[in-house]
């Protein structure tokens, strides 16, 4: 197995994005579901979040128990927002999980650090739309025949009553959108969902 690679686990496909001591990290290959980041409009951080105890309860218990003795617990750390100073709350335990924007930013998908590290005077809520990694982020969404859509991180953002989120177009929406309603000209939540766990090989 190598990075990059496209393997099956449970029922989904998944897409390799870091191989330590015969262990994998791996997300899905598409946004299997939409959801709503919480079930309420008020402050949250990761660590309370609906999304995190729906990935590691509900959706988690979809696996059978061979699958499961494989998904390995891990301690994911949750930075404040580097733009705006909004709260990325406690250091949690998932087994399931959502990316963080320094993991999609920094790591994964290409090295847009810079651009993290160094906001420019004029960028209110995005990065630069011509960000050469742009196009290593964007995901389709599996129930609707394959459309590009928009997906969660679990960092928050400008306020904590939204979460950064991938564009369409890969592009990165520090500002956060709205963790109840997602992007609210939608009109229903519709935020899509990777999740992502660290694999016994």
């Amino acid at each position: 197995m190598q990075v990059g690679d496209k393997i099956s686990f449970g029922s989904y496909d998944w897409r390799v994005l870091d191989i330590q001591n015969n262990t994998a990290l791996i997300i899905t290959e598409c946004i299997i579901e939409q959801r709503a980041y919480h079930d309420a409009y008020k402050d949250i951080t990761w660590a309370d979040s609906s999304l995190r105890k729906y990935l590691n309860g509900e959706f988690y218990n979809k696996f059978n128990a061979t699958d499961k003795s494989r998904i390995i617990p891990v301690i994911n750390k949750n930075p404040d927002n580097q733009w705006y100073g909004s709260k990325g709350g406690a250091d949690t335990q998932d087994s399931i999980f959502i990316l963080s924007i320094e993991e999609v930013v920094c790591q994964y998908f290409g090295d847009s650090s810079s651009k993290l590290q160094n906001r420019g005077k004029n960028q209110k809520y995005w990065f630069e739309r011509k960000d050469e990694n742009n196009s290593k982020r964007i995901a389709r969404l599996e129930a609707n025949k394959g459309g590009i859509w928009w997906w969660w991180l679990r960092s928050p953002g400008r306020v904590n009553v939204k979460a950064v989120y991938i564009h369409g177009d890969g592009n990165i929406g520090i500002q956060g959108n709205n963790i109840l309603k997602g992007n609210i000209s939608d009109g229903k939540c519709t935020g899509g969902v990777r999740p992502a766990l660290w694999l016994k090989l």
